[in-house]
């Protein structure tokens, strides 16, 4: 038995259950949990594997959406991002963006139909004028609440100075500032854990565990997807934050509903030091040829390019295509036409299906990114809240605002707002480089070299005092494949992060198979080490190893190193 799923067991009744262990479900739990409620959350997968684990790693205001005309929407993803930097500046740092420019005037007559039908129409770049409009809005927008720097816009000489190897054909290049998650697993993993700290016994969670139905008196059958056993769970309120999939949880749960119509969206990872030297360290956000934005993204020393928006249709779990492949190898040319970078360059791929509202008649560009809650009630069944929409940016405004629906049906009242609320190793978080280097002296001082103490800093923030700790409370050493994992801090996984598969590990708790870095030599061994922990014997072990470099190679597109090959 495992203990996160034991605990739901032993206490098969709460005043709210929420299905869907993505940001925003999780999101929501945290804030339940602080408001002293007795939760419990269940995710059929890991967290945050669907569309929060294949997000474009980006925390932002939404420029784009301006001309959708969602004011709201883009002056609440300003607002929270603003936040975030200040609640979770572990994992969320300021990111320095850059558009482009090849014309002046293109684009101000297709504008306006954009913006009244919300349809494509054809494709048109937009020109220096349009954008220039829409920056000088999103300033106005960003300025609340933040001290980002408002954007610029510089001619031709200049941009070139600045990012030499553009289309020679570039007007002008128009820099503003967002914010990045280069971690969002992890993020998600922190808010997880406030959840739990916070809420006592009153707040159990579990991953691999699915809503697999409804009995008659209104209990959710819930299922240990890893053992196969099967057993009943009793709440007031049921919260859907299943995403794209929510229209299938409801009809599993014995409704039928139509509220979902998601656009997949496919990225991929390259490992190409010519490109991430063309970007400058900025992220390069512009209009292809099709009219679709999209962007070309510096994350550590590899380059992350996405994204498609493409209707999912029936297809909730999709791969990235070679159609897609081939679409980012076009817009990469689109904008740096004279650096070379290949197919074997790319070292990972992932793709999800955006969480978007039906949208029969609109084109996926333009479907609202905005949220809402759909509330059902029946007799003798717990009231249900299902969420359509919303993303990882307002994961926090989404949550309070379904907090505030929850506690509403329960009868009780607020007691705490998250709006101010530090999340996990951004607590205490060192501002300025000359205080992280003093916060890393003192991880030192525990036992640890100074790149060990690099790479839990960036892994856990400050928390990762608690996981020195931990290392030192035993026999401790770095893996043979890897310097960035100890069998401790493999031990600490396995008690503290719910760590269901080898998997886990190579793609949501570390970015190993992010930056291609996985090998069969690192999945066996961190498959024997865990082992020990979560009572593997020898024959799972293996299959885990198997398993994650299987689910590595098809999913995701890993490439196969000439050493240790994944082969």
């Amino acid at each position: 038995m495992r203990p996160a799923v034991d605990a739901i067991r032993r206490r098969p009744r709460a005043q709210a259950l929420i299905i869907g262990g993505g940001i925003n479900g999780v999101g929501t739990f945290r804030d339940l949990a602080l408001q002293g409620a007795d939760v419990v959350l269940v995710e059929r997968g890991d967290f945050c594997q669907g569309a929060s684990g294949a997000s474009s790693h980006m925390i932002h205001g939404g420029i784009r959406y301006l001309e959708n005309g969602e004011f709201r929407l883009v002056r609440e993803s300003v607002v929270e991002r603003n936040r975030l930097l200040r609640i979770a500046p572990h994992y969320v740092k300021p990111l320095q963006t850059t558009i482009p420019v090849f014309s002046t005037f293109s684009g101000l007559l297709n504008a306006p139909l954009r913006f009244l039908t919300h349809r494509s129409g054809k494709p048109q770049e937009r020109g220096a004028l349009l954008i220039k409009v829409g920056l000088a809005l999103y300033d106005a927008f960003s300025r609340q609440g933040g001290t980002v720097p408002r954007h610029r816009f510089v001619g031709r000489k200049r941009s070139f100075a600045e990012l030499p190897s553009l289309r020679h054909d570039v007007k002008y290049t128009a820099t503003y500032f967002d914010a990045s998650v280069h971690n969002p697993e992890r993020l998600t993993l922190d808010v997880l854990r406030d959840g739990l700290q916070a809420g006592g016994s009153n707040a159990r969670a579990a991953n691999y565990c699915s809503a697999v139905g409804m009995d008659d008196d209104g209990a959710v059958l819930l299922r240990d997807e890893l053992t196969g056993e099967e057993f009943a769970v009793r709440a007031d309120v049921v919260v859907n934050a299943t995403g794209a999939w929510a229209d299938r949880t409801n009809g599993a749960l014995g409704a039928s509903t139509h509220f979902m119509g998601g656009t997949k969206g496919s990225h991929i990872v390259l490992d190409s030091p010519e490109l991430l030297a063309a970007t400058g360290g900025r992220e390069l956000f512009f209009e292809h040829s099709d009219g679709r934005i999209v962007l070309i993204y510096p994350i550590g020393d590899r380059v992350l390019v996405g994204t498609t928006d493409i209707d999912a249709g029936e297809d909730l779990t999709p791969v990235c295509t070679d159609e897609e492949i081939a679409y980012f190898f076009g817009l990469i040319r689109h904008v740096f036409p004279d650096v070379s970078v290949g197919e074997e360059q790319m070292v990972y791929t992932f793709a999800g299906v955006r969480p978007l509202p039906r949208h029969d008649d609109t084109a996926p560009g333009f479907v609202s990114r905005d949220y809402r809650i759909e509330r059902t009630a029946h007799r003798g069944k717990p009231v249900r809240l299902s969420l359509v929409g919303g993303k990882w940016t307002t994961f926090r405004a989404v949550s309070a605002h379904l907090v505030d629906e929850v506690v509403k049906e329960l009868g009780m009242a607020r007691v705490r707002s998250t709006a101010e609320l530090a999340i996990g190793g951004g607590a205490g978080f060192p501002q300025g480089e000359r205080a992280s280097q003093a916060w890393l002296k003192r991880l030192l001082g525990g036992g640890v070299d100074a790149a060990r103490a690099e790479t839990l800093f960036e892994r856990y923030g400050t928390r990762a005092a608690e996981v020195v700790a931990f290392l030192r409370a035993g026999d401790d050493s770095l893996l043979e494949s890897t310097r960035e994992l100890s069998t401790r801090e493999l031990a600490y996984m396995a008690e503290h992060e719910h760590i269901g598969h080898v998997v886990d590990v190579l793609v949501r708790r570390t970015s190993l198979a992010f930056r291609g870095l996985v090998t069969a030599e690192l999945a066996r061994e961190i498959a024997q080490v865990l082992s020990a922990h979560l009572g593997w014997d020898p024959e799972r072990t293996r299959e885990e190893a198997e398993d994650a470099l299987h689910i590595l190679q098809t999913a995701h597109r890993m490439r196969a190193e000439p050493e240790g090959a994944l082969l």
